[in-house]
């Protein structure tokens, strides 16, 4: 089952300059329970972009580069290359970026979304939910705190 994972604003904001754009600590720590164990697929942006490797997860950069290497990760050069390389009765998240997400919306069998309600200026966007498509089969709204500056909504949706 091949699961994309993401924050996205109510304007599909992923992030700017490869930069988060709000910080949800819940979020974290659904993404790290959800994605522990398992296999994740990221662009090499994304991987770029966070501050060590994920521990107890086993790591699928794609990159066009090709004589890019990073210890302990594996490294493809097409999302369809990276997915032949996971196991196939197993849950796999593709955790981005933006283009990363486009591409794997139609292999893709559920979305884990966390929908942080605001609008943002990004350069990087989540790719739109057709209802036509996908249903919505779960859904829990949190009000911000002192902890979370914005209010947010975990969402799960599966391909009809």
């Amino acid at each position: 089952m091949v699961t994309l994972i993401a924050a996205a604003s109510d304007n599909h904001a992923l992030g700017k300059q490869n930069q988060l754009l709000w910080h949800l600590p819940d979020d974290f720590k659904r993404f790290k329970e959800k994605t522990s164990g398992h296999f994740i697929v990221m662009g090499r942006k994304t991987f770029d972009s966070l501050p060590k490797r994920l521990p107890n997860r086993t790591h699928i950069i794609i990159t066009r580069q090709k004589d890019y290497v990073v210890a302990d990760c594996l490294i493809a050069h097409s999302l369809s290359e990276a997915l032949a390389m996971c196991p196939k009765n197993e849950e796999v998240y593709i955790i981005g970026g933006a283009e990363i997400y486009k591409q794997a919306l139609e292999n893709a069998d559920k979305i884990e979304l966390t929908r942080v309600h605001h609008i943002f200026d990004a350069d990087a966007f989540f790719p739109e939910i057709n209802p036509s498509e996908w249903e919505l089969v779960f859904e829990e709204r949190h009000d911000r705190d002192d902890k979370h500056l914005f209010d947010y909504t975990f969402q799960t949706f599966k391909k009809i």
